[in-house]
């Protein structure tokens, strides 16, 4: 079941293959669901089952052979590559396994790089990274850089850039992965309270079933091709 509230993503008939010399490898065949506004969503699925490839494509970092993404209402699929980057810097905040943190700069200016492509002033910009970094709970940390920080604070850093900007969605690429127990746990902890408190939609690949149990809906990918938990396709309801 999903939260009542409509769709914040419509997937129709997506599906994506690559080449590899003279062969085309599927990847993903005919996906169509729609994630609600609000939704914490979970993709899982073997290795090469094709999760990040589709957390890719609802990003806007990839694009589909065919078929429809629609993202807020926006059909990101007939983009153009310019228009693709603008919209993605305005509505996706990503959040990845191994935190992607520049070393050279701290924490706080780590979570104001995506703000320096805005119109925001100098002292807008600080009253973002404060309030990301506060919701965070790395006030304490702003001047550290990420050597200085263990790998829960690195990838709280990491979320507060994802939500500075306030995106319509957040994409989470194996999130816990390079985490201990209990950093994943404090991570997961986090991002529910960003579904629950903020209402963020986020979608998240992920290989652990600790992780997809934060999960209010979970998604499992088969060679490309989406399923239900028995392993037979799964129909194409809204939030279902």
């Amino acid at each position: 079941m999903g939260n009542g509230k409509p769709p914040i993503v419509e997937i129709a008939h997506l599906s994506k293959s690559y080449r590899r010399g003279s062969q085309t490898i599927p990847v993903l065949e005919d996906i169509t669901f729609d994630i609600a506004d609000g939704e914490f969503l979970a993709l899982m699925g073997p290795s090469g089952s094709g999760k990040s490839t589709l957390l890719n494509l609802i990003a806007g970092i990839d694009k589909a052979d065919q078929g429809t993404i629609r993202v807020g209402g926006v059909d990101i699929t007939s983009l153009s590559d310019k228009e693709l980057a603008a919209w993605r810097s305005a509505n996706v905040g990503f959040i990845f396994q191994f935190y992607n943190l520049m070393p050279v700069l701290t924490a706080f200016e780590n979570v104001e790089l995506p703000l320096l492509l805005t119109g925001l002033s100098r002292n807008e910009r600080r009253e973002h990274v404060d309030l990301a970094l506060q919701l965070v709970g790395l006030s304490d940390r702003v001047d550290h850089y990420p050597a200085q920080l263990s790998g829960g604070q690195q990838q709280r850093v990491a979320i507060a850039r994802a939500v500075v900007s306030d995106p319509a969605i957040l994409v989470a690429d194996e999130p816990t992965g390079d985490l201990d127990r209990v950093s994943a746990g404090e991570i997961l902890q986090l991002m529910d309270r960003l579904v629950h408190e903020f209402d963020k939609t986020i979608i998240m690949v992920t290989h652990d079933p600790r992780a997809a149990e934060k999960a209010r809906i979970i998604r499992h990918l088969e060679k490309g091709i989406l399923t239900d938990s028995d392993g037979q396709p799964a129909s194409p309801v809204a939030g279902s």
